[in-house]
């Protein structure tokens, strides 16, 4: 009889310790927090720039000489598409690894061929070889409103590629409290510019 408290007693407590430390393992993995993935920049002759995204409709019928247009930098290629209705989203979205030229350029293009450039896309959250042009798959927390004015300094000639880099992630940290239902609350999705 006395063995048979002896296990239960043991038994429960292994289960207990076995508890403890399945409990501090998961509190340990959300308090370590995501670490920021570090891509390397391949080079463009390995790996090219995606443009993708969307153009206004009134521009469906020259959409063909519009996409080579966005691509004709070089070291790119366009999926872009024709928006459905009414107007495109005033976002766009850059990745750390895409040249100053090509990003400029596809600014260019973007603010003549879609609804323009109001807002911007912290870099955390996009490919490193990739550029989106009026898209809608990012929400409002991973974005940050642009005044024209700093559209101008990320357009200026004089940047270098990763000054341009360094401008625009600075541009693109959203606002630490962002609306939801009404409210002002904590925005999850801020990151401070490397």
């Amino acid at each position: 009889m006395k063995r048979n408290k002896n296990a239960a007693k043991l038994k429960s407590g292994k289960n207990l310790i076995m508890r403890v430390l399945g409990a501090l393992i998961i509190l340990g993995l959300f308090s370590a927090g995501p670490a920021p993935a570090q891509e390397k920049c391949e080079p463009l002759d390995k790996k090219q720039i995606k443009i993708e995204g969307y153009i206004s409709k009134k521009f469906r019928k020259q959409r063909k000489a519009i996409f080579k247009e966005f691509t004709e930098m070089g070291n790119s290629k366009s999926v872009l598409r024709v928006y459905p209705m009414g107007e495109t989203s005033k976002v766009i979205a850059i990745g750390k690894c895409v040249p100053v030229h090509i990003a400029q350029h596809v600014i260019k293009k973007a603010m003549k061929y879609s609804t323009g450039v109001e807002s911007l896309v912290q870099q955390q959250f996009v490919h490193g070889h990739w550029i989106g042009v009026g898209v809608t798959i990012f929400d409002e927390p991973s974005q940050q409103l642009v005044s024209s004015e700093q559209v101008k300094q990320l357009l200026n000639p004089e940047l270098s590629s990763e000054e341009f880099h360094q401008l625009y992630r600075k541009l693109s940290v959203p606002n630490e409290l962002t609306p939801f239902f009404g409210l002002q609350v904590p925005n999850i999705k801020t990151a401070q510019p490397e």
